[in-house]
């Protein structure tokens, strides 16, 4: 079966496809049947293709999302029925460890591919029972919003029951829960009494689920918030306000949700020098946070390296692909004459990068006059003893590797995201 069909292997027969987002008349049903609609060719298509879009690494077995096509031909059917019967035991999830932009470190949960088409058939069918009475000011991980929490299972499970009354999928749920926590390079297996590790399609609204209760507890005493997943900014107008407030809420977290607030980064102060995400305040204005910036540097100079030994094509790519992705992301912020200034400075070390690979006087010439450099003005760019961070800012290699030639060669411009993002063009 070609996986470029917008069928999904996982289908069993020619049912039509219809879209996930039933109408509302349908959710008003009993929901005592849920799993069956989990189950349905239309949803686990397009599970899968949300899946296959998402690519992201293999899980515990290895399977990659290229494998899945032809594993799923032979044992969808199979799968399917163990789901169906309640025999259904999903494999643990793989540990990842990754850095996080203040030094630490972040634990992710990779489930099998099989695994995340399944969790996310379940999150298609019901989180249209959740969502609508998520609170607006709740932003992390959710569809149409912007920018592993030691979680108790009872009291999740419990949350999850209140809606969803289809037994099966409930104790579908609770295997995903308990899964476990594998290491490929240990061979290592970690039983999982609580939380809900960060990786899968289920655990962005899971968690939504459990602290919706904390948003419904803001909203009651009136307060001005915005949540993003478990990272939460609180506004009131006066410290000693904020103090009670945070004494509050950390007390109603801790004994009612059964969560750890980290105190480290809990703080009491005024909005201006905040942080949330990765933004600050200043001015009455959204910026980016110097520990953002910071990582941004480092990243960018790291993937402008004189001695990477690729390239410059394929140097030029890699760089554009993470300015892409930043930029969408980051600038929301009131960032422009950053923009300029990064710009700037990314041109001149993308210049570097060429001078070095030249290498040789002969080389040099020849490419300047090439890019349209006088002949003149080229060899005295091209004997010179000036190193590549000095021979960046020279007027030959300025004209020969303008901005426009930079441009042609796939080097995008953070002022022109910022334009885009901020002016729609």
């Amino acid at each position: 079966m070609n996986l470029n069909s917008h069928r999904s292997p996982c289908c069993d027969s020619d049912e039509q496809r219809s879209t996930v987002n039933n109408t509302s008349n349908e959710y008003n049903q009993t929901n005592h049947d849920l799993m069956a609609r989990v189950l349905s060719n239309h949803n686990i298509s397009a599970a899968w293709q949300h899946v296959k879009r998402n690519k992201g690494a293999a899980g515990i077995d290895n399977m990659s999302i290229e494998e899945f096509n032809h594993f799923a031909k032979l044992h969808w059917l199979g799968i399917k029925q163990q789901l169906l019967n309640g025999t259904y035991q999903p494999l643990p999830v793989k540990r990842v460890i990754i850095p996080k932009p203040d030094g630490g470190e972040r634990m992710l949960g990779i489930p099998s591919v099989i695994d995340r088409v399944i969790q996310q058939a379940i999150t298609q069918v019901i989180s249209p029972y959740f969502e609508p009475l998520f609170s607006p000011h709740s932003y992390g991980y959710r569809p149409h919003k912007r920018a592993s929490q030691a979680v108790n299972h009872d009291m999740l499970m419990n949350r999850v029951g209140r809606k969803i009354k289809d037994k099966a999928l409930m104790r579908l749920l609770g295997k995903y829960l308990r899964a476990g926590v594998a290491e490929r390079e240990t061979g290592l297996w970690f039983e999982s009494t609580k939380g809900v590790p960060q990786g899968g399609p289920l655990s962005p609204l899971l968690s939504n689920i459990l602290l919706d209760e904390l948003d419904k507890k803001l909203t009651y005493k009136r307060l001005k918030f915005a949540r993003y997943a478990d990272d939460i900014i609180i506004l009131v107008k006066t410290k000693s306000e904020g103090l009670i407030i945070q004494r509050e809420i950390t007390a109603f977290i801790t004994n009612r949700l059964k969560l750890k607030v980290n105190e480290s980064k809990s703080r009491v102060g005024p909005v201006s020098g905040s942080k949330f995400l990765v933004f600050t305040f200043r001015y009455a204005q959204v910026q980016i946070h110097e520990q953002a910036l910071k990582k941004f540097k480092a990243n960018v100079r790291e993937l402008t390296n004189r001695n990477w030994g690729i390239s410059m094509t394929l140097q030029i790519h890699k760089l554009t692909q993470y300015l892409r992705g930043w930029g969408h992301y980051y600038l929301i912020a009131n960032a422009y004459q950053l923009t300029v200034d990064f710009d700037h400075w990314i041109r001149r070390r993308i210049r570097m990068c060429y001078w070095r690979q030249w290498r040789k006087p002969r080389t040099k010439v020849r490419s300047l006059i090439k890019l349209g450099v006088s002949e003149r003005l080229d060899i005295a760019c091209g004997i010179t003893s000036k190193g590549p961070c000095r021979s960046s800012k020279t007027k030959g290699i300025n004209i020969a590797l303008g901005n426009d030639y930079l441009a042609s060669q796939g080097l995008v411009s953070l002022r022109d995201i910022w334009i885009g993002i901020h002016y729609g063009r």
